[in-house]
């Protein structure tokens, strides 16, 4: 399945929920939010049916995301669905990590392969902060489990901002030097609730080299990688920038993404969304209705115009 500019689409991100147990600052306003009517959410037959039809247009990377995945109740079954899929090659979870401590052993039996964590910050109370309530300890407990499990290779996300966690870039790419992990860099993108808040707050991920001189760039092993990598002398793991805002990777772009209310969005930045639930109930062809969606993913995005809704990253999947 290929776009109009000869990208090959083998990649979706999958959002199950719009729920989560964390209320970053970044993604979530301090007075609540307004959640999709559970009525709203897709049912995992209907997830199940729509990943199957990717399948068989050549996606074999499955990424399922939220929200937080691991709040919605009876997720596992979805994940065996997919798990026990030949087609299916790489198939990871982005979660936060709270669960994981309790979860990981089941998530590697259902046929999970591994699990990217978001993490902002080693500092307990900062991280409580960023979080609104988060306990760092159950997150890094839960990233113990995952490895003991085999959910690996792990990678770690983490959102530079600053003002706050500039100061632990030091910190972060040391986990790499004796532990296999990867450790992404992501530049804070002005969406949702960052669209507000004061430029200054942004750090380009050159700043990560910046603190770091000894790193050295790694040989791009998947061009559609959004990831630079590189690595400490004799590191075992690898540093990576996410680069979207000095550095976009529209060129190589293979994904695309599934909302939990069963929406189609072929760019992050864009406001157009197709509601596959609804034509799977008037019974279309989805195979076809998918192939000449992707007939229309833009060349690039269009984020610097701010000519799209601005929606919280919960709602549309991490």
């Amino acid at each position: 399945m290929t776009d109009n500019f000869g990208r090959e689409i083998k990649y979706l991100r999958l959002s199950v929920t719009d729920r989560c147990n964390l209320r970053c600052q970044y993604c979530m306003p301090s007075e609540g939010i307004s959640k999709f009517p559970h009525g709203h959410i897709q049912s995992f037959e209907t997830y199940a049916y729509i990943v199957d039809v990717f399948a068989r247009l050549g996606v074999n990377k499955i990424r399922i995301t939220g929200g937080e995945p691991l709040v919605r109740k009876g997720v596992f079954k979805l994940i065996e669905h997919i798990g026990k899929m030949d087609d299916i090659t790489d198939f990871a979870m982005t979660t936060n990590g709270l669960l994981l401590r309790d979860q990981a052993k089941a998530l590697k039996e259902a046929g999970l392969d591994r699990v990217n964590v978001s993490l902002d910050s080693l500092k307990p109370e900062r991280y409580r902060e960023m979080t609104r309530g988060g306990d760092l300890k159950s997150v890094l407990e839960g990233i113990e489990e995952a490895k003991k499990w085999g959910l690996t290779p792990i990678k770690i996300n983490v959102v530079l901002i600053g003002g706050f966690n500039e100061d632990e870039i030091v910190d972060f790419v040391q986990l790499t030097q004796d532990e296999a992990i990867d450790v992404r860099f992501i530049e804070l993108m002005p969406i949702g609730e960052v669209s507000t808040w004061s430029v200054d707050r942004f750090i380009p991920n050159e700043s990560v080299l910046k603190h770091v001189p000894a790193l050295k760039r790694e040989p791009a092993k998947d061009p559609a990688s959004p990831a630079v990598y590189y690595r400490l002398p004799n590191g075992k793991g690898r540093v990576g920038l996410i680069s979207p805002i000095s550095c976009s990777f529209c060129s190589a772009c293979n994904r695309v993404r599934l909302t939990s209310e069963g929406k189609l969005k072929y760019c992050l930045h864009d406001n157009d969304e197709i509601d596959l639930a609804a034509l799977i109930a008037e019974g279309q062809d989805l195979e076809k209705v998918i192939e000449d969606v992707i007939k229309r993913k833009p060349k690039s995005h269009q984020i610097e115009s701010g000519n799209y809704v601005i929606r919280n990253m919960f709602q549309v999947g991490g």
